[in-house]
């Protein structure tokens, strides 16, 4: 990238996160990523500069050997002029979202009013374009790869693109002794924290899409889990087509979720020739050929491990389904308590992003006193903080400590360190998104070296990436603490009391866990 001839009109608003921004080039297949401020909080370009190299870093030497080299695009930080900045900042100000903020006094009811768009007179409501300023004084960004464009052949790329991205959430129950609630080893937390987010106005209705489905392995659940996604995608589920936002949350308040509209886009993708598929069953044919082919690319190994010592550590025993999961609750009302799981194949990217969240063998309620003693032990020791690479460097060193898989606590700070850097990757790993390319290809173009997925009557080069990777912050375990305990209670109170009591019954079965840790 020429930063000398640096054109802001090339670029256009591609979306943002609570802490950054991204802009994707016109012609070109890359991003910039941003970092964003409150605007009372002002950094020194050099921390700029380390906090992005921070997360090339934890990328490069850390995700990379969980998820392979193929799954990870950790980019590079480059020094952009500020002129450019400055003007691509006026540039993209009119379609960044509108972020609608409250007083403290504002009541929880009109709130949820508000975000629901059924009560739009209330004067405690600011909007403003956003609720933190772009960086536009450093001129340091990140320059990655459009993963909404095909990753792994370049010759399709004149051709039409379909991109998936997924945020698969927390595939596992937790199996940890310390958890206090036994609803926590029966119901995942997606689908607890569902029933807070409806209640808090976050969204409308609840999904019936449950991880553990998705990262069962079997066709039949997989299935149930995407549909579950399409039909109520929340911030779970984005389709792009061409670099285009056609399916899916641009913001908590912009959706784009209507099947008939998606299946005219799908269609010339997947039934290529006017007139093969047509009328009152056209849309849900599209969208069944769609789901199995995300599933097919899902289960796919493109990126194998190519090295060293394999650790296989028996974890727990512990379930591999929900109880509060639609999926489950269909069996049961069909007369079956038999949930079948058919497991992953380990070289597929679901496998190894589950790997990297039972990172999290504590569970926040046993996690939570080993960052107390990590705590006070940086009070008494806070020079310590930087030789424990709690700030970094994420390098090698970093990654080697991760594989100390032992739970048995002798009480040392060690122990706390390592377990609190292992609960950040996992939280990483919980989090991060999962991106699905695919080109239509002709069958002579399709060999043995490149990975092709085939629909009824069409086939796909695809590539498979990860995103949204970097290192959750070690100043939000006590969030996430408290958030744990109000999501827990607000099911226990609100809804376990209010269903059938036989339910718990009919789900006995434990199955054994296992986590594989590969080095790539």
């Amino acid at each position: 990238m020429d930063a000398e001839k640096m054109d802001e009109n090339e670029w256009k608003y591609h979306g943002e996160g609570n802490k950054s921004l991204v802009v994707s080039h016109s012609q070109r297949c890359v991003v910039l990523r941003f970092l964003k401020f409150s605007p009372n909080l002002n950094k020194a370009p050099e921390e700029i500069f380390c906090h992005l190299q921070n997360i090339v870093d934890f990328g490069k030497h850390v995700m990379k050997q969980f998820f392979g080299e193929k799954y990870v695009h950790y980019g590079e930080v480059v020094q952009l002029p500020l002129d450019f900045v400055k003007q691509l900042c006026l540039k993209i100000q009119s379609e960044r979202p509108v972020v609608c903020g409250f007083t403290s006094e504002a009541p929880s009811v009109l709130k949820r009013l508000v975000m629901r768009n059924e009560y739009t007179d209330y004067m405690e409501i600011i909007e403003s374009r956003c609720d933190k300023d772009l960086d536009t004084l450093s001129g340091y960004a990140m320059c990655l790869p459009n993963l909404t464009r095909l990753q792994t052949y370049h010759f399709v790329e004149h051709r039409p693109i379909l991109c998936v991205e997924i945020k698969p959430k927390c595939g596992f129950i937790p199996f940890s002794s310390h958890v206090s609630q036994e609803i926590k080893h029966k119901v995942c937390r997606y689908c607890m924290h569902q029933h807070l987010k409806v209640a808090n106005g976050k969204w409308k209705r609840l999904s019936k899409y449950c991880p553990l489905d998705l990262f069962s392995g079997n066709k039949h659940r997989m299935h149930f889990a995407l549909k579950s996604l399409l039909q109520e995608a929340q911030n779970n589920l984005k389709i792009f087509k061409n670099g285009e936002l056609i399916y899916g949350c641009k913001d908590d308040q912009d959706s784009l979720s209507d099947w008939n509209e998606l299946a005219r886009h799908l269609k010339p993708f997947f039934f290529p020739a006017n007139g093969m598929v047509s009328g009152p069953h056209c849309t849900r044919t599209i969208i069944k050929e769609l789901i199995h082919v995300i599933t097919m690319t899902l289960l796919s190994s493109t990126d194998a491990c190519r090295a060293g010592n394999v650790k296989t550590v028996p974890i727990s025993r512990g379930r591999s389904y929900c109880e509060a999961s639609a999926f489950s609750k269909e069996l049961v009302r069909n007369g079956k308590n038999k949930m079948e799981s058919s497991g992953l194949p380990r070289g597929c990217l679901l496998y190894k992003t589950l790997q990297a969240q039972m990172l999290d063998m504590l569970d926040i309620e046993g996690l939570y006193p080993l960052y107390n003693r990590v705590e006070q032990y940086l009070e008494e020791f806070p020079e310590e903080r930087s030789t424990s690479q709690i700030d970094g460097p994420y390098n090698e060193a970093f990654y080697e400590k991760l594989l100390d898989l032992s739970t048995e606590d002798d009480g040392t700070e060690a122990f706390a360190f390592t377990k609190v850097q292992q609960y950040r990757v996992a939280m990483t790993a919980k989090d991060c998104s999962i991106m699905i390319s695919l080109s239509p290809c002709l069958q002579d173009e399709c060999s043995a070296q490149r990975p092709v997925v085939l629909a009824s009557r069409s086939r796909f080069t695809f590539s498979v990436s990860v995103l949204d990777l970097d290192l959750k912050p070690y100043e939000s375990i006590p969030h996430q603490y408290k958030l744990d305990g109000k999501i827990v209670n607000y099911y226990l109170k609100n809804v376990q009391a209010k269903d059938d009591p036989v339910m718990s019954n009919l789900f006995k079965e434990n199955e054994d866990c296992t986590l594989v840790l590969h080095k790539v």
